[in-house]
């Protein structure tokens, strides 16, 4: 076969790979949003056999013998010198799926797929009930899933590879080990605790406004119009609610953001919209060369939280951000915002102190919630932690890290705790770290932002949004998975990845009363 016609298959096969993908994630979404709590078990077994069905074409000897033919090995992943670089991206991506989809058996990923949607299920109806018990087993099934998966791919106690947590980091974060987070981190721990200290001994702004009720019909006719001035292509996308915030791209041109919202607490959901914008904003500035192979896609999950962390905090929580948007916050709400200003308002979104919600969590301590799910689940994974320890494991690391005891027969002690978050029930142990690794990857972006657009703050203040968009798209968004993280950031900003960016953003803002981003 002529080079370019195994080129044109290996496409072809991609291409065929991302839409029963992009299958799997409908019938994921629809879980989330719309689909009868009844349904769930017919729904595991649909999503079974769609991740079998992908999976089975992913490690065909036919993938093995085109990437082969391409000069494409595991140690040689982007192949012949001579091909384009497009061509030799897309080797790289395939032949790393194809060496971790090769060492999975078949019957295993149809097991994971099945507990995936019987667990996710059970998390949300054991959040609404306060009922760890109803959901341990299901945690101890994912865990057993994610170790057996881990031993899989060649991670373990003796592997040069790694240990087993280290396995499940590089499925969100390439090459990245919890060695290298692990520094990070400590520095993190450190400057954050000493930064929310100082915060904290400042007192509190004057958040009396925000107490009350505000109407979950008016908070989400308010968050659409948000979503329309940030610049959100409804043509594109849609917005619907679910237990936990997410965004997921079923195409090119169908990019899903959920958010939830709560009678008393308008901050909660307005800010989750504009995190789940970041996200949807960067799936929909793949460039079209890239659509439907597997380069439309993220560099990483950091890289893809960098976007929505930068749009939730850097933007969605400045000065400039609320100037110009605040009068039609007070529209929406005459009554309830009265007294309040666009400054006071700003004050209330930047309020640090500690908070048991992660995704609730002001800039300074949310660093705070990702290092405590950053240590749980290493213990999980490794053993040291007892799964039906998790809750007692939970509350200790909260009193550790932010300073807050739990009452353990509290009516929400685990909704709001060790069940708070969607993740481990997908089994999707070792992606928490992205988050802070995001906001890392994200203010090195900033910095250099800044220095390329000058008068962003003006911009952002009067709803000009369009040269940030432009600059995102340029030099982040269009490289889709191309390049792994430190060669984007490198390519980016000239820089290794390290906390000084983030550090001088958070301190410069919050260390001072009257501290901003711009």
């Amino acid at each position: 076969m002529q080079r370019a016609e195994t080129l044109e298959k290996l496409r072809r096969e991609d291409a065929e790979r991302m839409c029963l993908g992009n299958a799997v994630s409908i019938l994921h979404w629809d879980m989330e949003t719309y689909m009868p709590p009844a349904g769930v078990e017919e729904r595991s077994e649909q999503l079974a056999l769609l991740e079998s069905i992908a999976h089975e074409r992913l490690v065909a000897p036919e993938t093995g013998r085109l990437l082969a033919e391409l000069g494409s090995t595991t140690e040689t992943p982007r192949g012949d010198e001579s091909l384009p670089d497009q061509d030799r991206d897309l080797l790289r991506a395939v032949r790393r799926a194809y060496d971790k989809a090769t060492k999975l058996p078949g019957e295993f990923v149809a097991e994971e797929a099945r507990a995936q949607g019987l667990s996710q299920a059970a998390w949300a109806q054991a959040r609404r009930a306060n009922d760890f018990a109803a959901f341990l087993p299901h945690l101890e099934t994912m865990i057993g899933i994610a170790r057996k998966k881990a031993e899989l791919w060649g991670f373990g106690p003796g592997s040069p590879r790694g240990g087993l947590y280290d396995g499940l980091i590089d499925s969100f974060e390439p090459g990245m080990s919890a060695s290298e987070i692990a520094p990070l981190f400590a520095v993190l721990r450190e400057r954050l605790s000493a930064l929310l200290r100082e915060v904290g001994r400042r007192g509190p702004p004057d958040v009396s406004f925000l107490q009350g009720d505000f109407p979950v019909d008016k908070q989400e006719a308010f968050c659409r119009k948000t979503l329309g001035y940030l610049g959100f292509d409804a043509r594109r996308g849609r917005m619907d609610t679910s237990a936990h915030p997410f965004a997921t791209s079923l195409g090119a041109d169908d990019v899903r953001i959920t958010t939830r919202y709560a009678a008393d607490n308008l901050l909660s959901s307005v800010l989750a919209v504009v995190h789940e914008f970041g996200h949807a904003r960067y799936e929909m500035g793949f460039p079209k060369e890239l659509r439907g192979s597997s380069l439309a896609s993220c560099a990483s999950y950091a890289i893809h939280e960098s976007q929505s962390r930068l749009w939730e905090n850097v933007i969605g929580r400045s000065r400039p951000f609320w100037n110009g948007l605040f009068p039609s916050l007070r529209d929406a709400f005459p009554d309830r915002l009265r007294g309040a200003t666009a400054e006071s308002f700003y004050l209330a979104a930047t309020e640090a102190k500690p908070s048991l919600i992660r995704v609730d969590a002001d800039e300074v301590s949310y660093g705070l919630h990702i290092i405590m799910r950053f240590e749980l689940e290493q213990a999980l994974i490794s053993g040291d932690l007892p799964p039906a320890r998790l809750p007692d494991a939970w509350r200790e690391k909260t009193s550790e890290l932010l300073g807050i005891d739990v009452d353990p027969s509290g009516p929400r002690a685990h909704a709001d705790g060790s069940l708070q978050d969607v993740h481990w029930s997908m089994g999707a142990f070792g992606y928490f770290p992205s988050y802070a690794l995001g906001d890392l990857y994200g203010l090195h972006f900033f910095r250099k932002i800044r220095r390329d657009i000058p008068d962003l703050a003006a911009l952002v203040e009067s709803g000009n949004f369009a040269p940030l968009h432009d600059w995102l798209r340029d030099n982040v968004h269009a490289w889709g998975a191309r390049l792994e993280p430190a060669a984007l950031l490198e390519k980016v900003a000239g820089e290794k990845l390290g906390v000084e960016p983030f550090l001088e953003y958070i301190e410069g803002k919050y260390g001072a009363p009257g501290g901003n981003a711009f």
